[in-house]
């Protein structure tokens, strides 16, 4: 109650700041301190129901909703600290606290800056009031306690001491699926347990817990990360529309420029650390997958990428009274950046990539639904509105033309591939909306070229000069550069064998990128270090970009048997499977493989474990860091050994598939596709009628491609699984498990075995099942990364002086 008392309170205090402001702006006077009064007011109850919130967390208090069902009494600190925002109301919740923060940063910061503090915290208190709108009560709020509508809760986590109780009874049901017993938890039996003197904390004392993909040390840190990208976000769309309030574009851009470009840092550093997780943790053998809702925050990064450039110029170019070059640009990258900020928001809560997304949140109801978009339509009609009405002044006072040869046209050319490659993004991000998706070499393919072009656009934009160039200045300098390039790509070609054209090209641009930059960096250490900043982070971004060439066109993979104590040859490594100890308290087993190359031997340990929580079988890689490469292990499945005849001993296996994940039988490739659940199965499931779920999976086996789907089908309760066959793959699949979250788990046998005993017995060996592959250079691409943050870091410090 104190918590939604607190939400509701920052609600009303930051509308009231937003027209205090506003009066504040339209020459009021004695507004401006209720104003400040008013987003202060909001700060603190955000504060505090953040606190109260975390307290509630730590405490295990399961009577609310949220609680009970991301978070257990079992987690570690650091974990259970993290359930704060694992779903969409803590999220929710965690933006809306750093934009606080920001908030009260950024007050400090215009209040000593003329006018610009109500025209900049009116549209900043105005975002806030809309974000606490989707948590405060009867929304999305963390608040909201478990009884307030009906909850079905697993028997087990309910106190048993009061399972006796008389009146329990009319509250238990039976699932004959599962063979499970729920308790209803409603307001009715909310109002017994009180007059009886029983709180809902004491009666619930287990929660659902966290799902284990997210049960990992980076869980504490990137969507933190990336909150605070999204939070600090709102501030360059506020500083753009402050200009079109006051009509005035040539300060703006000096005094939001240290604000776009440590956005730009950290939602960069947080999607990479997203990256990180997904490479190193979750199994998915790769930093970058396209999917959906990893794009949607790509887009606005690359935006306000472009935004930097364009501002620069338009510092550079703006004199006594002129407000400079590309002022239209910036006032609609600035807002952009923000409205695409929102529209991520929009794709990864609304549900509408529930099908497409790994990162997706169910379905949150129409209100909420309405609520984001009338939330991103606000903002676009404030942003995009402002800029048309303005546009006609905007038309007439900003207009000019660039040299050829001259440093302005080459960083708004390279801001326009920018944007293209944002387009590019949008577009296959979008798609799933109509129903339509794209294929992984679509945003390959469509951005490679436009990585090519950037990386020469760079460094030639740092060889030229501002305003004119003659070329005969300009071949001077270009000449080492170019020298130096050229030994350094055909070193790297020819040593890394780089044959193909288009990554060729890449590697070109990239190494054209580095020497570039780093030359005059090394010039600017005499003296000069506070302007390393552009040159350093351009330098990360051309690591980054060979690290993609190498990790992108030369890694290997390979499917392997390991029996145990039998070396086996993979990938030029020899790899030997030792067994598997059970680990964290035996509720995980990590599978030992020793793998050895020439002299270097080390013992890489995949994980593998069923999950309380989903009962699926969950999977976590292992990986061998090396100075050149990774060897990478991602576990597949597990066989027992024992006491078996040998006419069983070349058959049969099982395995757990998650969508678009694949195993070897027999010399066929199954492909778990996706779920066959169509409508009428869903209404007769939640009739309680009879049902059917189908595991798309696709054969390819000798050059063809097949298409087979056993079912799981539910009849009186009862399921039933039902298997499909290949007769040319000498191919039989049974499905044996599944899990609505994406698993399904297969059992492979061949056609022609039969059950006959057999004459000979053997000792049968474990047998581990994995995917082994070899990143090189992948530490170009963590490596490039901290260089293009702290070059960010140099940058913002220097540009928050000149501020000034």
């Amino acid at each position: 109650m104190i918590g939604s008392i607190l939400i509701t309170l920052a609600l009303i205090a930051s509308v009231f700041s937003v027209i205090m402001y506003y009066l504040t702006f339209k020459g009021f006077t004695n507004t401006l301190k209720f104003a400040r009064i008013g987003f202060h007011t909001a700060s603190i109850s955000v504060i505090a129901a953040s606190a109260l919130l975390l307290h509630a967390i730590l405490t295990h208090q399961y009577q609310f909703k949220y609680i009970f069902n991301y978070s257990n009494s079992d987690l570690p600190i650091g974990l259970l600290i993290s359930t704060f925002y694992a779903g969409q109301e803590g999220s929710f919740m965690l933006w809306i606290l750093f934009s606080v923060i920001v908030g009260l940063i950024l007050l400090e910061y215009t209040s000593k800056r003329g006018d610009l503090e109500q025209r900049v915290m009116m549209i900043f208190s105005l975002a806030l009031a809309f974000l606490l709108v989707m948590v405060s009560p009867g929304l999305k709020n963390p608040f909201a306690y478990i009884w307030s509508e009906p909850n079905f809760i697993e028997l087990t986590k309910i106190n048993q001491a009061y399972l006796s109780l008389p009146f329990l009874q009319n509250f238990l049901f039976s699932d004959p699926g599962t063979n499970k017993t729920f308790v209803q938890i409603n307001a009715d039996l909310a109002g017994l347990l009180a007059s009886n003197g029983i709180s809902l904390n004491n009666f619930i004392v287990f929660g659902k817990g966290l799902n284990p993909l997210l049960q990992n040390f980076w869980m504490q840190i990137h969507p933190p990360a990336l909150f605070v990208g999204f939070a600090m976000a709102i501030v360059p769309f506020a500083f753009a529309f402050s200009a079109l309030l006051k009509n005035d574009y040539r300060d703006w851009v000096k005094q939001a420029f240290p604000w776009v470009l440590a956005t730009a840092m950290i939602l960069g550093a947080a999607i990479m650390l997203g990256g990180y997780w997904a490479y190193g943790v979750l199994g998915w053998g790769g930093y970058w997958g396209w999917d959906p809702v990893e794009n949607s925050s790509l887009v606005p990064w690359i935006i306000g990428v472009a935004s930097i450039h364009t501002i620069l110029v338009q510092m550079k170019t703006q004199s006594e009274g002129k407000a400079g070059r590309y002022v239209k640009t910036n006032l609609i990258l600035c807002i952009t950046t923000f409205l695409f900020v929102l529209y991520s928001t929009f794709l990864t809560r609304s549900g509408v990539l529930g099908d497409a997304s790994v990162h997706s949140f169910v379905d949150p109801g129409m209100t909420v639904y309405l609520l984001l978009v009338v939330f991103i339509g606000s903002f676009a009609l404030l942003g995009i509105g402002g800029i048309a009405y303005r546009w006609k002044y905007l038309e007439q006072t900003f207009a000019g033309e660039d040299n050829l040869l001259s440093r302005e046209l080459a960083l708004f050319t390279g801001s326009i591939a920018l944007l293209a490659s944002a387009i590019i993004i949008l577009a296959g991000t979008s798609a799933p909306i109509f129903g339509r998706s794209v294929e992984l070499s679509f945003y390959n393919e469509l951005n490679l070229p436009i990585a090519i072009i950037m990386g020469l656009l760079n460094g030639f934009s740092l060889i030229l000069k501002w305003k004119v160039n003659d070329s005969h200045s300009m071949w001077n300098n270009l000449k080492l550069s170019l020298l130096i390039t050229i030994i350094l790509s055909l070193l790297i070609i020819v040593l890394g064998s780089v044959y193909n054209v288009m990554l060729t090209l890449l590697t070109i641009s990239a190494v054209f990128t580095l020497v570039t930059n780093l030359e005059i960096a090394f010039k600017l250490f005499n003296g000069r270090i506070s302007k390393l900043g552009a040159y350093l982070a351009h330098a990360g971004i051309a690591l980054f970009m060979l690290g993609v060439v190498a990790t992108g066109g030369f890694t290997s993979n390979q499917h392997a048997e390991l029996v145990m104590d039998k070396p086996v040859e993979v990938l030029g490594h020899e790899l030997t499977f030792k067994g598997y100890t059970p680990v964290d308290g035996g509720r995980k087993y990590a599978f030992n493989v020793e793998v050895t190359k020439g002299s270097s031997t080390a013992v890489v340990s995949p994980v593998m474990f069923i999950s309380d929580f989903n009962n699926s079988l969950m999977r976590e890689p292992d990986i061998w860091n090396r100075i050149t490469n990774d060897f990478y292990i991602s576990p597949v499945s597990f066989q027992e050994g024992g006491t078996t005849s040998d006419h069983n001993h070349s058959h049969g296996t099982s395995v757990t598939l998650t969508k678009g994940e694949s195993s070897k039988f027999n010399n066929a490739k199954i492909i778990f596709d996706s779920f066959n659940f169509p409508p009428e199965s869903m209404t007769a499931m939640q009739a309680g009628g009879e049902f059917f779920i189908g595991a798309k999976l696709i054969v390819e086996f000798d050059g063809a491609k097949y298409s087979l789907e056993p079912r799981m089908t539910v009849q009186d309760g009862k399921k039933q699984f039902h298997g499909a066959s290949l007769e040319a793959a000498n191919l039989k699949i049974e499905m044996t498990n599944l899990d609505a979250s994406g698993t399904v788990v297969l059992s492979f046998d061949t056609l022609d075995h039969t059950d006959e005993p057999a004459v000979n017995t053997e000792n049968k060996s474990d047998v581990f099942t994995i995917e082994a592959s070899v990143k090189p250079f992948i530490n170009l691409v963590w490596a490039g990364v901290i260089v293009m943050v702290i070059g960010f870091v140099f940058s913002i410090v220097r540009r928050t002086k000149e501020s000034q």
